[in-house]
């Protein structure tokens, strides 16, 4: 049986921290890490390459911990770290799996990851590694949504997978909280920011934009979304790009 064509050949996929909950208020779910890893697992074995971003949302926000009163720099940093150890049980799942992967720090830490080094990234992608780029940009006042972007577009991903917690899209109003919000199938970049919807950071749509790199918004987990996805199917979530 021939091998299904795959829409995406590589892909960069922003998981937030929180999606790491499951239905806690707090920390790591491992049943539902296990779950994210079997998705990402399904859409490899497509063929795809893939580069995988994580908040540390779950764990530490930075902007949240700076309103309590502590200094922002150090709280961002704190953040990072968040998204490292996020990271590494995104990896240890997927190694479970029997999943090669990488990860990969903006902050060097050698006894537990490799430095980011862009070339060796996509190297590792080549020889079916999964990549997880951990740390954020390893910079402060910058959003995990912008080294999500970011990355990808370093690493030449054809797509940006923004990744919601039982959000299967873009919507004018929080479908969660709303009854009757609106779904968007497809929105321009400008559309996406003139409309304050919260996509994402701004300064991460304006970098996509400037790169013409599409992102597609979509509920993880969920009906197998990242492998139909990947494979072109249409309508699995919202689709921001030029037209």
């Amino acid at each position: 049986m021939p091998e299904p064509e795959i829409r995406y050949k590589r892909i960069l996929l922003k998981l937030s921290g929180e999606a790491l909950m499951g239905n806690k208020e707090f920390g790591l779910d491992w049943p539902t890490i296990q779950v994210l890893a079997n998705e990402i697992k399904c859409a490899k074995a497509l063929g795809t390459q893939i580069g995988v971003v994580v908040g540390g949302g779950n764990i530490m926000r930075g902007a949240t911990a700076s309103e309590a009163g502590m200094d922002r720099v150090q709280a961002d940093y704190m953040g990072m770290l968040a998204t490292v150890m996020n990271s590494m049980a995104l990896q240890d799942a997927l190694e479970k799996l029997d999943v090669p992967t990488r990860v990969q720090t903006a902050i060097p830490m050698q006894s537990v990851a490799e430095p980011y080094i862009r070339r060796r990234a996509t190297r590792h992608m080549e020889k079916g590694r999964v990549v997880i780029f951990a740390a954020g940009t390893g910079n402060p006042y910058v959003t995990t949504d912008t080294a999500g972007a970011l990355r990808a577009v370093e690493i030449e991903a054809e797509v940006l997978l923004l990744a919601k917690n039982k959000v299967d899209g873009v919507y004018d109003a929080d479908p969660r909280k709303v009854p009757g919000a609106k779904k968007f199938d497809r929105l321009t970049y400008i559309e996406a920011i003139n409309k304050g919807l919260e996509v994402m950071d701004p300064t991460a749509i304006t970098l996509c934009m400037d790169n013409h790199l599409p992102i597609i918004v979509f509920a993880l987990p969920g009906d197998d979304n990242l492998r139909r996805i990947v494979l072109g199917e249409e309508g699995r979530g919202t689709l921001i790009a030029d037209h």
